[in-house]
Formats: C-alpha cells, sequence, structure tokens
C-alpha cells in the first residue's frame, strides 16, 4: 500500500463511527457508479451487435407471444 493510502486510511479510522460510515457510503457508491457506466456500455454495445444481426438476417427474432409463453411455462 502506498504511504498517501496508508495516511489516508489512517485518518480515517480516526473518525467517529458516523462518519467512518458516511465515508465508506461515499466510496462506494463512487465505485458503483463507474461499474454502472461500464456496464451500459456494456450493454449497449451488446444490444447494437444484435441488432445488426437481425437486420443482416444472420439471425431470426422470436415473437415476443411466444417467448413469454415459453417463459410462463418455464416457471409452472
Amino acid at each position: 500500500m502506498a504511504k498517501p493510502t496508508r495516511e489516508l486510511e489512517s485518518k480515517a479510522l480516526k473518525l467517529s463511527p458516523r462518519q467512518r460510515a458516511r465515508l465508506a457510503q461515499r466510496l462506494i457508491s463512487s465505485l458503483e457508479r463507474e461499474v454502472d457506466a461500464d456496464a451500459e456500455k456494456l450493454w449497449r454495445q451488446e444490444a447494437e451487435r444484435r441488432l445488426g444481426e437481425i437486420k443482416s438476417g444472420k439471425v431470426a427474432g422470436i415473437p415476443a407471444e411466444k417467448v413469454i409463453r415459453k417463459a410462463r411455462s418455464s416457471l409452472r
């Protein structure tokens, strides 16, 4: 662990439990935003790839009614 990180950790551990909880919440939240942005980008790319396959005729779509019927029957 780098010295600045150790110093920051040492200072953070001296905070009150309430302050540490708030800091932890903010740090975790900042990570979730990064993950969400990455996931959003990957899902967009996947959707574009699938749309391209449908438009090119490489794959055929399945009617929604058929998909829903199959999903419902598998849940029974």
